[in-house]
């Protein structure tokens, strides 16, 4: 048998790379510590031109001292960087593309800055490789966006490199495993240095450097809302959801996106839901973060589960006093992450509601609109019906509208939204403004969030459309109109259709679910402030200083 003849090659080019980056920073570190004052000339020293680079920035942990050091390297030695973060969400992660420093970005979310981005998208400063969902892009860390440097927070770690990340764990472990295995270079910033740590979240040996950060790492309360500014609307549409869909479908899993519609539905577990004699039977077990209006129901025994994306600030005391809620580790701090609870909102639950800016007559949404690249985080991930799921609950197979033998269920998709948002701008719309977005950015494809075909249920302050029950593309449509107001899509509806529509059980109004518009009253809310949160939890919730009105 003829040999195959092999060049000789080295299979350990990565690794030789890493080490002569490393060898760069001998004379700068102390073991594995980076002084404070020398990180700008560390990042110029194993950053190298064109280099992938993950800079964790997300919902909740900023590697802002990280983040601020890296817009501050020398363009002419750091530059045409390819930037991989889950959330764009502070100036500098703009400042580094205006400085020619990085070039490309790959991305989930960018909520605060996405006026800045879709303008600096339109003046050429940066090129978008795609928007991600939050597990789309961490699989692609694995796969064909591996990162040459990571860049990541958290609380404390010892001299051996090894962290811990407190209750905001979010999605650390996953950026640092991607680098760390494929002969990246990770550098943690941390609050301190200690001696011992409450735990070890990630191992020192998939660290390769940690520096002391020279204040905190950014911490936002962005899944606060204040129960002062819920408004009878939302109690109207809240009151729906419970009546219509979390009592009709049996819901015990679910997730809730961020929003006053769904805090409306938490404060009105205790109330309304107790009434329609509902505890035990709804709303057991859920993926989310630990809003404080889930505070209520949890003290009166609604919740049995919590697995958390993020932490949220302020509720520390109050998760570590509940660990037969709370996922959280001997020392009493949450242990939260946003891969697995990504996975557990996609996969484990029954049911997803969140809202949009725009839905189309066929339910496609998106948050992606003229001036605005907001991208759309993990909506996408847990606002679709995963085709790969086999396990059924009460809930899953209610949505079976077929005698078929091999008829599978589906997961609740649920958009709550009021007809016009601020500004009289409407919701339902001829035409998604992703589209043209879409053409601008040069994306492949338009940034749909959600697509309607995944959609199973709309509620709007007129009603609920069952989306699932529709038998064509038609019906939907007209089940869409009849619940959209008085916007263009909901000006084409046929008054005569829809009430056919509301007979056959694929629209109901308030008065069809057993709720009159009038009772939707502020007194309904288990907590109508954030003083009344703080005294539900004993004391042991403590608001940042902003949401403090007494």
């Amino acid at each position: 048998m003829n040999r195959i003849h092999r060049s000789k090659r080295s299979w350990t080019t990565r690794r030789d790379a890493k080490a002569k980056r490393m060898a760069k920073l001998e004379r700068v570190v102390n073991g594995k510590i980076i002084p404070t004052d020398k990180i700008v000339e560390a990042l110029e020293a194993v950053i190298a031109p064109g280099d992938r680079v993950v800079l964790e920035g997300n919902n909740q942990k900023q590697a802002s001292f990280l983040s601020k050091a890296l817009s501050k390297v020398n363009p002419e030695k750091v530059n045409g960087l390819h930037m991989i973060m889950s959330s764009v969400s502070r100036p500098e992660h703009l400042d580094i593309f205006e400085k020619g420093i990085a070039r490309k970005i790959d991305f989930s979310y960018a909520g605060p800055q996405s006026l800045r981005m879709s303008q600096m998208l339109e003046d050429g400063k940066l090129i978008i490789g795609e928007i991600h969902t939050y597990l789309e892009l961490y699989g692609r860390l694995f796969i064909d966006l591996t990162p040459s440097v990571a860049l990541v927070a958290a609380d404390k770690a010892d001299r051996s490199g090894n962290l811990y990340t407190g209750p905001n764990t979010e999605e650390t472990p996953t950026l640092v495993e991607a680098t760390a295995f494929r002969d990246g270079i990770v550098i943690a910033q941390v609050n301190e240095l200690a001696d011992e740590l409450p735990r070890v979240d990630i191992p020192g040996s998939w660290i390769d450097f940690i520096v002391i950060a020279d204040q905190p790492y950014e911490l936002e309360p962005l899944f606060t809302r204040d129960p002062r500014l819920i408004t009878e609307i939302q109690i109207l549409m809240a009151m729906m959801t419970i009546r219509g869909i979390y009592e009709r479908h049996n819901i015990q899993s679910l997730n809730h996106g961020i929003g006053f519609n769904t805090a409306a539905i938490e404060l009105l577990l205790p109330t309304y839901g107790e009434s329609l004699g509902l505890k035990g039977k709804i709303c057991r077990h859920w993926a989310l973060n630990p809003h404080p209006t889930l505070i209520p129901a949890i003290e009166t025994g609604w919740v049995e589960s919590i697995h958390c994306f993020g932490g949220e600030v302020g509720m520390e005391k109050y998760i570590a006093a509940r660990p037969d809620v709370f996922f959280t580790g001997k020392d009493g701090s949450l242990r939260s992450n946003r891969a697995l609870s990504q996975v557990a909102g996609q996969y484990a639950v029954d049911l997803f509601i969140g809202s949009t800016l725009q839905m189309d007559r066929d339910g496609n949404s998106s948050t992606v609109t003229i001036g605005r690249l907001a991208g759309f985080g993990g909506a996408p991930n847990m606002g679709h019906d995963p085709r790969g799921r086999r396990h059924s609950t009460p809930a899953w197979l209610d949505m079976i509208t077929s005698d078929h033998p091999i008829a599978k269920g589906k997961k609740l998709v649920v958009q709550i939204v009021e007809t016009f948002q601020k500004g009289n701008r409407p919701v339902f719309v001829e035409s998604l403004d992703a589209i043209e977005v879409g053409k601008k950015a040069n994306l492949a494809t338009a940034p749909i969030m959600i697509y309607g075909d995944d959609v199973t249920h709309v509620v709007t302050e007129e009603g609920i459309a069952y989306l699932y029950k529709a038998n064509s593309l038609e019906e939907r449509r007209q089940a869409i109109a009849a619940i959209a107001g008085v916007t263009p899509i909901g000006l084409e509806h046929d008054p005569k259709r829809t009430e056919q529509l509301r007979r056959d059980g694929l629209v109901a109004f308030p008065e069809d679910l057993g709720i009159r518009r009038t009772d939707a009253k502020r007194s309904l809310l288990a907590a109508k402030s954030i003083e009344e949160l703080v005294e539900w939890s004993e004391g042991l919730y403590e608001p940042p200083a902003r949401f403090r009105s007494w």
